[in-house]
């Protein structure tokens, strides 16, 4: 029987009723779940839904407008031959998406209609627009200081925007304030904190799974800030594993940036920074919540990290571009450190490598153009 998980202690709590951390405030996952073969695949569901036996519930309506089966193209970068996920092909722009489909398809079914988040970015923009699709409120808080053009696709789909004195980690303070008071009218469906957003971003490793012909990568790079993406992965390969259907983990590679890269640098054995404005603030998370379990990931599968300086992401970002994958910084950082990998070996040419491209670079307008000289858009 599936159940809320602290790894740290194996306390476990029934999934049935709604909850997003644990008794004494400690981050949650599920208990190990046993995978599917590919005869368990939906091929009339849409998008990522074609998974569904390989999640622990099945929802009465899922909320989904398509989210998943994004391209996987193949490109050469510095001459290393790679397949790119193009994750931001999603109804949002972003891979949180499959996050905020099945998060929020089981809340509306545990009897959840409004929805609190803490995000300016990518998360935000998921769980106002999957929440205004399932019929439910939404309310996002962000720093005071955010700019109004971030949040103009979170008010557009009807959310509340609840501007948050002080810096990003006292909007993240007062979301948990507010998640916490039974009285406020919402529950807390924060992309960081709710384990069954990490049962969406799973479905990105029986994806490639299946994008490879029922084959495993050698190696994944992901863009990392709290590493949804990364313990996704873990997960949905690791079902893979235990169900005997693939031989070995992919190594998985961690990209930050060096201005904010805490998951990479304690993984390398450096001392903690304090954290700098980054290019790359789509994984600026200086308090990731869940850090054992993201370095966990990368142990396992004999992968790693790499932190990349400002220069090198622009450089990524620009190339891309001119190779038609327009794309923000945040996720261009994982190009960059394919680069890196090739160079000083880790990862090897006639190995399959996949670098995950996280979000559109359409929502990186103004910062694209700083790039190219053109003044203020």
């Amino acid at each position: 029987m599936t159940a809320y998980l602290d790894p740290r202690t194996g306390q476990t709590w029934p999934i049935e009723a709604p909850r997003w951390r644990g008794d004494a405030g400690q981050p949650l996952l599920l208990t190990e779940l046993p995978g599917i073969g590919r005869d368990a695949i939906d091929p009339a569901a849409p998008g990522l839904w074609r998974y569904a036996a390989a999640l622990p519930f099945r929802p009465r309506a899922p909320i989904t407008m398509g989210e998943g089966r994004t391209p996987l193209v193949p490109r050469a970068w510095e001459g290393f031959e790679a397949l790119f996920k193009c994750e931001w092909m999603m109804p949002t722009g972003s891979f949180k998406d499959r996050g905020a489909s099945v998060m929020l398809s089981l809340l509306r079914d545990q009897g959840i209609a409004a929805v609190l988040e803490d995000s300016s970015g990518n998360g935000g923009a998921a769980i106002a627009t999957y929440a205004a699709a399932g019929g439910m409120r939404a309310r996002i808080l962000v720093p005071d200081s955010t700019s109004p053009a971030k949040t103009v696709q979170s008010r557009a789909v009807g959310a509340e925007i609840q501007l948050t004195p002080g810096t990003r980690q006292d909007c993240a303070d007062e979301a948990l304030r507010q998640g916490n008071d039974p009285d406020s009218g919402f529950f807390y469906a924060s992309h960081n904190w709710h384990p069954f957003f990490l049962q969406g971003t799973k479905t990105l490793a029986y994806e490639l799974w299946e994008d490879l012909g029922f084959e495993v990568p050698d190696a994944v790079v992901i863009p990392c800030g709290a590493g949804s993406n990364v313990l996704g992965c873990d997960i949905g390969f690791g079902e893979l594993l235990r169900a005997g259907i693939i031989p070995r983990l992919p190594r998985l590679y961690a990209a930050q940036p060096a201005n904010c890269g805490p998951l990479v640098r304690e993984f390398e054995g450096l001392p903690p920074e304090e954290p700098r404005p980054t290019i790359a603030e789509g994984t600026a998370i200086a308090q990731p919540i869940r850090p054992r379990e993201v370095l966990g990931a990368l142990r396992r599968s004999g992968g790693g990290g790499v932190l990349l300086e400002e220069a090198e992401i622009r450089e990524a970002a620009l190339g891309l571009a001119r190779q038609g994958l327009y794309v923000e910084p945040t996720c261009a950082q994982a190009v960059a450190a394919l680069g890196r990998l090739a160079a000083d070996g880790r990862i090897r040419a006639g190995e399959k490598v996949v670098v995950v491209l996280t979000g559109t670079g359409l929502k990186a307008t103004p910062r694209y153009a700083e790039f190219l000289g053109l003044g203020p858009v």
